[in-house]
């Protein structure tokens, strides 16, 4: 490590919320805020079960996942089936931290408001390019698939297709990566 270099990074936070209309009761769509469900209801979801003494998510529970060519480590901090409430820590190495928190109400007729919290800090400057990259637009744009392929699932009992091949943040954070973190 270069502790000239280290000085002159300066970290950039944010923080991202959304909340989504998912049609099922609260503790059907908390059973699908899991690793291994999560495979069921979005296409191309590629994950990997490292530790879980039920097989799914639980408080302690780690895996990986890998998308827009970036592993992630994932361990989940809290996970409150009463409450519907799941947080996760995340880390994506050489690039950023996230807390995530996922929190799902009842609106009654068979119907839930979900509240997705995403804060996000890099940890080099590509983690800093992400950021730049996650904006209020990208995120909503993420959510909403989200939303929309959790919804179909439901419906259907399958996937909805993904809708672009090339992720926003595989070709954009690449673009705006400093040369020498490339």
């Amino acid at each position: 490590m270069n502790p000239t270099r280290d000085l002159k990074f300066k970290a950039k936070r944010v923080t991202r919320q959304y909340v989504q209309t998912i049609m099922a009761e609260p503790s059907v769509v908390h059973s699908l805020i899991c690793p291994v469900k999560e495979a069921e209801w979005l296409e191309g979801w590629d994950y990997r079960l490292i530790f879980s003494h039920s097989g799914i998510a639980e408080q302690g529970c780690v895996f990986t996942s890998r998308s827009a060519g970036e592993d992630t480590i994932w361990l989940i901090t809290k996970r409150d089936d009463a409450g519907c409430e799941t947080e996760f820590a995340r880390v994506t190495p050489g690039s950023r931290v996230a807390f995530v928190t996922v929190r799902i109400e009842d609106r009654g007729n068979q119907t839930s408001r979900v509240y997705i919290k995403y804060t996000i800090t890099a940890l080099t400057a590509a983690g800093n390019a992400f950021i730049d990259n996650f904006t209020e637009e990208n995120f909503v744009k993420d959510m909403q698939f989200w939303e929309a392929t959790m919804n179909h699932y439901l419906k259907t009992g399958k996937p909805l297709a993904q809708p672009d091949a090339e992720h926003w943040l595989h070709h954009e954070s690449d673009k705006n990566m400093p040369q020498a973190d490339r």
